[in-house]
């Protein structure tokens, strides 16, 4: 790609891009608002805020954090299918340091949300109170709970400074090739996103029942965040595509990738959860079992069933057809609704261990609603302050050159 053919072609963001922003950080803070009253005025409000917090902030780290697994995948394998989303991919890849922050309350709610972190003598449960003072001497600790969320914060972060750092260098003439570094950073990098998500899954999530172990448990978090950042992509692709330069830029064979993609990210989720559901129940061992014995009795099998149809069934049988992976207008719509079924996915893994009958409370849509809120006013700005495309990438022209060679 020659420097006069991307001169002529104007890559930076649309204002539609910081007008989101500004709207998206409107709605930030009128939820906060409603979230910090509501934890004051509603019975039970401050438990309640913790678990919708919790259940928001898991949600939104794993857009930022499937990102940036993707972009790593990328990074390895070369594709304009990545290319025409790498600054989407890093836009919220960069939202890392205000998830660290955003990661504050809970830690300050560490108390009401973990019963390890609780007093022991309070635990009815003999056998529960045994188990706990053994783990709670070695590793479910408050203190170690913070130490290793700042290890896994300091391990994204300098990922994602790297491979961001590079990238904004292949904005300008005469950039060196990056190639080898970004390969060489995403190679390893795609090994410490597996174990440090893993442990956070099992620190920040599964250690909401210390009593339940689950060996695969950390990876079906992980094909969700991955998931989860492949249709946000397709949803801001979607919005950008009316204007220049991506509706230049995104062409049906991109689009078909990212919906291959969706494909491949839906039938691991569904192999890893299947496989979760079938090795413990079969083994059926009373540490194991009583996680499905939560979750599908007292009105939460339905959520169950809801998961295996409209996260499962229905998207593969839609991805399955050509024609829809190839037209944005309509895969947008399955990567909302797969949006939404992350969503509910992570509340049906979070939500029971506090009740044991259906409850959905005003904390668990509030919340999640107000940190999206945040996460995606920085998103868009992000998003906003760099080209739509790394120019000068020696791979550049696996985009541009179709239309502009």
């Amino acid at each position: 790609m020659s420097a006069a053919s991307v001169n002529h072609l104007d890559l930076t963001a649309p204002p539609i891009v910081r007008k989101i922003s500004q709207r998206s950080l409107i709605v930030g803070l009128v939820f906060t608002v409603i979230a910090i009253a509501g934890a004051f005025v509603f019975p039970n409000g401050r438990e309640q805020f913790y678990r919708g917090y919790l259940l928001g902030f898991m949600a939104w780290l794993g857009v930022a954090l499937g990102s940036m697994a993707i972009l790593m995948i990328r990074h390895l394998t070369g594709g304009g299918w990545g290319m025409v989303i790498r600054r989407i991919l890093g836009a919220a890849m960069r939202t890392l340091p205000l998830l660290a922050l955003l990661f504050i309350p809970v830690i300050l709610g560490v108390h009401k949300l973990y019963i390890w972190a609780q007093p022991l003598d309070a635990i009815q449960d003999a056998h529960l109170r045994e188990h706990l003072e053994e783990i709670t001497k070695t590793y479910l600790t408050p203190s170690g709970f913070v130490i290793r969320a700042i290890i896994y914060f300091a391990i994204w972060n300098l990922l994602s400074f790297l491979l961001s750092h590079w990238s904004r260098q292949t904005d300008r003439p005469g950039a060196p090739d990056h190639t080898q570094r970004f390969k060489a950073v995403a190679g390893p990098g795609l090994i410490l996103y597996g174990f440090t998500i893993s442990f956070a899954a099992i620190d920040w999530v599964m250690s909401l029942d210390p009593s339940w172990i689950s060996t695969i448990f950390g990876l079906i978090v992980l094909i969700g965040e991955v998931l989860s950042a492949m249709c946000f992509a397709v949803v801001v692709e979607r919005i950008l595509v009316e204007y220049k330069p991506m509706s230049e830029m995104l062409k049906p064979d991109f689009v078909h990738d990212h919906g291959k993609w969706m494909l491949t990210f839906v039938m691991v989720w569904a192999y890893f959860s299947f496989s979760q559901w079938l090795i413990i129940w079969a083994g059926n061992l009373p540490a194991e079992i009583t996680f499905y014995l939560k979750r599908l009795n007292g009105g939460w099998g339905y959520i169950a069933l809801v998961l295996v149809l409209f996260h499962f069934a229905i998207p593969f049988a839609m991805l399955l057809s050509r024609p829809f992976k190839r037209d944005i207008r309509k895969l947008v719509w399955l990567a909302v609704w797969l949006m939404l079924m992350r969503y509910v996915d992570l509340f049906w893994i979070i939500e029971p261990n506090f009740s044991k009958t259906f409850s959905l409370t005003w904390a668990d849509v509030v919340v999640p609603i107000a940190i999206g809120g945040w996460w995606l006013a920085y998103f868009f700005h992000n998003l906003a302050r760099l080209p739509l495309l790394p120019a000068y990438d020696p791979s550049a022209g696996e985009v541009l050159e179709p239309a502009h060679g």
